[in-house]
């Protein structure tokens, strides 16, 4: 018998060994994976429920109305989650407005226009707005943008907008400097840099082939960005409009500061006004008689409702256009 002969079962079983430890570490790769799935349903989950089992005393004392009633008074423990609701969604949705564009701007001028010396100084201090934390926001918010706003913007645009029907009641009342606008344009700031970063990320994973062949046969910036880069990366701009939406709907200490923290509806967009977030943060420590904490409770799971609500309808828009880009 051969020397290669005899070490023919040696080489064989050597080989039998390496597939049987690497199908071992690849079934416990699987199984870490799959825990770590199942570990995010878990907690996810054990957060709803002890939302609500902890909102269950108020949710059943006021019943819908809770949802329906602008009334807030810890003193007779009427509590109604209308006026924080309406702070939270108008605010957020504000903000989102003005960031959006804003922010896809910015990432298209650092893919496409900027100078190549200037993209990296100019990216990483947009970058590290998102490092600031959100009380320095507040502070400043509170003591240099609100005095700003309260003696040159509010004024100005009260008498543009005096006596034009419908505009006048949206900038309407004194010029308090805190409000509803205030705080949206402090959040809009807030999450910028995040959808800025995140869009601007997903423009550089456009194929360049893809943007060379466009300016090849005559397309201008513009309609690369329209016609190319945006279709490419439709889902992963979504995600970050949703990531900065995610931080508007959640952000406390920026919009306690400068919210006015007032129980009331307003059409004003100037006038005082409060959140969900904001209205936990200032009362939860002061909260006496299990109904008054039950209720705050309350709006935490009702913002995480809202918030689940809102990335299940951006989940199903971003399908909706998928299946049309497949039709």
């Amino acid at each position: 018998m051969s020397a290669a002969q005899e070490a023919l079962p040696a080489v064989r079983s050597s080989r039998e060994a390496t597939v049987k430890r690497f199908a071992f570490t690849d079934a416990v790769f699987h199984a870490l994976t799959r825990a770590a799935a199942i570990l995010v349903l878990v907690l996810l989950g054990g957060v709803a429920v002890s939302l609500f089992a902890g909102s269950w005393q108020a949710l059943s004392t006021f019943g819908f109305s809770f949802l329906t009633s602008e009334s807030w008074n810890p003193v007779t423990e009427k509590f109604g989650a209308l006026a924080p609701i309406y702070g939270t969604i108008v605010t957020s949705a504000i903000a989102i407005v003005i960031a959006v564009p804003i922010g896809i701007g910015i990432a298209i001028f650092l893919t496409e226009l900027c100078p190549r010396p200037l993209r990296r100084p100019i990216g990483m201090a947009v970058e590290l707005l998102a490092g600031i934390p959100s009380i320095i926001y507040g502070i400043w918010g509170l003591f240099v943008f609100a005095p700003f706003l309260q003696t040159t913007v509010q004024p100005f645009v009260i008498g543009i907008f005096h006596g034009v029907p419908g505009l006048n009641s949206l900038f309407a009342g004194p010029p308090y400097g805190i409000g509803l606008l205030t705080s949206s344009l402090i959040l809009a700031i807030m999450v910028l840099p995040f959808i800025t970063s995140i869009t601007k990320d997903v423009f550089d994973t456009v194929p360049a082939v893809l943007k060379e062949s466009a300016y090849g046969i005559g397309c201008t910036t513009w309609e690369v960005t329209r016609h190319v880069v945006i279709p490419y990366t439709r889902i992963g701009i979504m995600g970050g409009v949703m990531l900065g939406l995610g931080r508007a709907l959640g952000e406390t200490m920026a919009v306690t500061f400068v919210i006015g923290n007032a129980h009331r509806i307003s059409v004003s967009l100037f006038a005082p006004a409060t959140t969900i977030s904001a209205t936990i943060a200032n009362e939860f420590t002061e909260a006496v008689g299990d109904l008054y904490t039950s209720s705050l409770v309350a709006l935490g799971l009702i913002l995480f409702v809202i918030t689940f609500l809102i990335l299940a309808i951006a989940r199903y828009m971003l399908m909706r256009i998928d299946a049309r880009t497949g039709a």
